[in-house]
């Protein structure tokens, strides 16, 4: 028989990947049907952690429910935090000074570059790559360094708070930071010129992982993953929170919708967030870190209508495709631009001290939803490229 007429016999076998796997970036554990080294079907499943985010919240003040946030995407502590004090903030009906909004700005975008760089160095060495790994490191160190001299935490700050911050940002700090804005541009290069055009990453990435624009609005895709498909929808643009509406900055897209596509958008956010960072040190403005309103003792307005109707259009109407209903009293959902896509949170208000109820709605829960899509068809090794690409964390999955 001629090899030509010679056929590969494969066996179709059930394997376990993770959830104690380092490319799985948490306890997730995916059951892979495989025929031969083909993935079949792709089952992920979540809950492994047992964190009780929603609940634990709903039993506390506002305020003192502030650090579970932190405990989600712990690499983005800060965006965490920023987004539950606005929530708060449009729920009892109060504004932060404009230096705190600056602050908190600032801070998002540091936050956004140091998650950015942290996916980049786990995601090009769960590809191969090493060397990236340890030179995006050495800048995250240096912005872990200005988090610790704001605020004394590296990981979770728990430094805004609901009406401001906790306290100012120093001199020395600004000028550090400067210089990080100064030199980073260069870093970045290094980095693409590591990578970029490496022809193993290339054949890694292009191609890999495909997921069209309607098909990621549908799944309810945020964030540079709903980006790298050519869609434009970035919260900080279409419904700006603190001071993104005064400052200039451009939404990355991709075309293909693939592994790669993914990985530029985060690569061009970085300098974005960079630009961002430097205007906001050019035009940060004296005056108070916090709200004179802000709570201390004082309970919400019950059944007060505070709801962001703008936010729940585009949270229901494009991410989600539902139908639109009537908001109850006492009910708000408030969303910000995470680093890995659109953190919201919904309050019911009962005018008590404590949320009646808290939910979340968390970018890597929905993400992990579209590995399926993503992985089936596709190489076993391709699996391991999908996850980096979706930059997930499961501590808010399991919340």
């Amino acid at each position: 028989m001629s090899t030509a007429a010679k056929e590969i016999k494969t066996k179709e076998l059930t394997i376990n990947m993770g959830p104690q796997h380092p490319a799985t970036h948490g306890v997730l554990r995916l059951v892979l049907d495989l025929n031969g080294e083909t993935v079949v079907k792709c089952t992920p499943h979540v809950g492994y952690l047992h964190r009780g985010t929603e609940k634990l919240g709903e039993n506390r003040t506002y305020l003192n429910a502030l650090p579970l946030m932190d405990r989600l995407d712990y690499v983005a502590s800060m965006s965490n935090n920023v987004c539950y004090c606005l929530a708060a903030e449009r729920l009892f009906g109060i504004r932060a000074p404009e230096r705190a909004e600056f602050i908190r700005t600032l801070m998002a975008e540091m936050t956004r570059i140091s998650s950015h760089l942290l996916w980049l160095a786990t995601h090009a060495l769960d590809i191969g790559a090493m060397t990236v790994f340890l030179y995006a490191f050495r800048e995250r160190e240096w912005l872990l360094d200005l988090f610790e001299m704001t605020c004394g935490a590296r990981l979770t700050v728990s430094y805004p708070r609901i009406g401001g911050v906790r306290n100012d940002i120093t001199q020395e700090f600004m000028d550090s930071l400067y210089r990080f804005t100064e030199e980073f541009p260069g870093r970045i290069k290094d980095y693409e010129t590591l990578i970029d055009q490496n022809r193993i990453w290339l054949q890694r990435t292009k191609g890999i992982g495909v997921i069209g624009a309607e098909e990621a609005i549908n799944r309810g895709l945020s964030g540079p993953t709903l980006r790298g498909s050519g869609v434009p929808y970035d919260v900080r643009k279409h419904m700006p929170y603190d001071a993104y509406d005064r400052v200039e900055f451009e939404v990355p897209l991709g075309k293909n919708g693939d592994v790669y596509d993914r990985y530029r958008c985060r690569m061009d956010e970085l300098r974005q967030s960079n630009l961002i960072i430097r205007q906001c040190l050019d035009k940060l403005p004296p005056g108070p870190v916090m709200s004179p309103d802000a709570p201390k003792f004082t309970l919400p307005p019950k059944e007060r209508v505070l709801t962001d109707m703008e936010s729940m259009i585009h949270h229901f109407v494009l991410i989600t495709k539902g139908p639109m209903s009537a908001a109850h009293e006492g009910e708000l959902y408030s969303s910000i631009e995470a680093p890995k896509g659109e953190l919201g949170i919904y309050f019911i208000s009962d005018g008590s001290g404590r949320p009646y109820r808290m939910r979340l709605r968390s970018p890597s829960y929905v993400h992990v939803a579209a590995l399926p899509r993503l992985c089936e068809g596709e190489l076993i090794a391709d699996v391991i490229a999908n996850i980096g690409s979706i930059d997930i964390v499961l501590g808010e999955c399991d919340r």
